[in-house]
């Protein structure tokens, strides 16, 4: 009878666990509020297919890399390989550099007055001084307004978008050590550039780039954990992104 007893306590535990699960099913992680979703919209399945079958580093290919080049934007990963043989591509970046502490620098008001605005240091020690050090480890996104454009694929953003200065870059990778930095413009160079120095600069680190990020401005400034999701193409340099916020 006490075994009886036993076996029908169990079976009662395991049903009222599962129902908790089940009842959980569509809640946030614990500890968040919220989830946005990062992706721009504009990205097709022929985009993810130009993708699939681009395999040069989109540093040396400008009609892949200039998004105003293609009648779509499409949020995209660009991996260390993209800067040669060797280093990781796409699907070899570790995954624990992939769920990461979110930044979200706004220079908005730069770019507004400045087409080719630089991101710069002291933008980062202004950031700093309101929530503290950049955290280690983070994957930091320069909100510069480009997507909220309605031309946003116009010609002119091959040479007319904000990015980040060379100084500011260097002191992300080496004094903040983040893994990656990104922008909701076409590139992490200011479209004037014609060297591309902050996006050499960062692959050579091992950090990755996230280019044409939607919707930061309802992301978290900080406090928030950024899950970046490449599609996971073998021996590419490159590959479309789906990108959420988790914000506290």
């Amino acid at each position: 009878m006490r075994t009886k007893s036993l076996i029908i306590g169990y079976v009662l535990a395991l049903a009222l666990f599962l129902f908790g699960q089940r009842r959980n099913t569509g809640a946030q992680p614990v500890g968040f509020h919220s989830v946005v979703d990062l992706t721009y919209p504009g990205a097709t399945a022929s985009a993810a297919r130009k993708s699939a079958i681009t395999g040069s580093s989109v540093l040396k290919n400008a009609a892949y890399a200039n998004p105003s080049s293609h009648k779509y934007v499409q949020t995209r990963l660009d991996a260390p390989a993209a800067l040669g043989t060797g280093l990781w591509t796409a699907d070899q970046i570790p995954a624990e550099r992939l769920v990461a502490p979110l930044v979200v620098l706004d220079v908005r008001d730069g770019a507004k007055k400045n087409p080719n605005y630089q991101l710069s240091v002291i933008d980062i020690a202004n950031w700093e001084r309101i929530h503290g050090e950049v955290p280690p480890g983070s994957v930091v996104m320069a909100l510069t307004g480009a997507t909220a454009q309605q031309d946003y694929s116009g010609q002119d953003r091959a040479t007319r978008s904000a990015g980040y200065s060379a100084d500011a870059a260097k002191f992300l990778i080496e004094g903040r050590d983040v893994v990656a930095l990104g922008t909701d413009s076409g590139s992490v160079d200011v479209g004037a550039s014609k060297d591309a120095l902050v996006s050499k600069y960062t692959l050579s680190r091992d950090a990755y780039l996230i280019e044409n990020v939607a919707d930061l401005d309802r992301a978290p400034t900080d406090g928030g954990i950024v899950m970046v999701a490449p599609l996971k193409l073998g021996n590419r340099a490159n590959a479309p992104v789906r990108i959420l916020a988790l914000a506290r």
